[in-house]
C-alpha cells in the first residue's frame, strides 16, 4: 500500500514570449510582485521556432525564462496559470490580443512541468481546467526532452537555463534542509 505524502516543494519557473521589452518588464514586476522575489531573468531568446503567435502578437518575438527564490507546493501551479491568465487578459495590444504569452511551470529534481489549459494525451488533469504538462525528465546528468516536448524547450539554451534552474533549486532545498541545518 502507498502511504499519501506531501509533496516536496518545487522551484517556479515562467516562461514570456513577448516583442516589446516593456511589455516583458510589465509582466514580470506583476509576477514578482505576487510570487517573487525573482532570482533569475535569463537573457531574451529569438522565439522562431513557429510563428503561431505572430497574428496576435506580432513578430520577432522574444522568449525569456523566469525563476522565483520562493519554492511552492506543486499542485499551486493550478491558482498561479489561472492569474497569470488573467494577467494576459489585463496586457493586451491595441488589436486586442496578448502583449505578452506567460507560460508558468515547476521545476523539480526529475521534472520540468508546465501548466496549461489545453488537454492533449500526455498531460495529466490538475484541476479548474488546467493540465499538467510533463515537458523536461532528468535522466543521465541532464534535462531530456520527450516525443511531445516544444522545440524551443528541447533546444540547447532553454535546456541549459533549465539545468542550471535545477542546480539552483537543488542548492535551496540543501540550505533549507533540517538535517543540513544541523552541521
Amino acid at each position: 500500500m502507498s502511504v499519501p505524502q506531501a509533496p516536496q516543494k518545487v522551484k517556479l519557473v515562467m516562461s514570456f514570449l513577448y516583442n516589446q521589452e516593456n511589455d516583458f518588464q510589465e509582466a514580470v514586476q506583476a509576477t514578482g510582485e505576487k510570487y517573487g522575489p525573482v532570482d533569475l531573468v535569463s537573457e531574451p531568446l529569438a522565439f522562431d521556432f513557429t510563428d503561431y503567435y505572430e497574428p496576435e502578437m506580432g513578430k520577432n518575438l522574444q522568449r525569456r525564462l523566469v525563476s522565483f527564490e520562493p519554492l511552492i507546493c506543486p499542485d499551486s501551479i493550478v491558482a498561479i496559470k489561472l492569474w497569470t491568465n488573467e494577467l494576459e487578459k489585463r496586457l493586451v495590444n491595441e488589436k486586442g490580443g496578448r502583449k505578452v504569452n506567460i507560460d508558468p511551470g515547476y521545476l523539480a529534481a526529475a521534472k520540468f512541468v508546465l501548466a496549461t489549459g489545453k488537454d492533449y494525451s500526455h498531460r495529466i488533469y490538475l484541476g479548474q481546467g488546467i493540465y499538467g504538462d510533463l515537458t523536461l525528465i532528468f535522466k543521465k546528468g541532464s534535462f531530456q526532452p520527450l516525443s511531445w516536448t516544444y522545440p524551443d524547450y528541447a533546444s540547447a539554451p532553454l535546456l541549459d537555463l533549465i539545468n542550471l534552474l535545477r542546480r539552483k533549486y537543488l542548492w535551496q532545498l540543501k540550505r533549507l534542509s533540517p538535517k543540513w541545518a544541523e552541521e
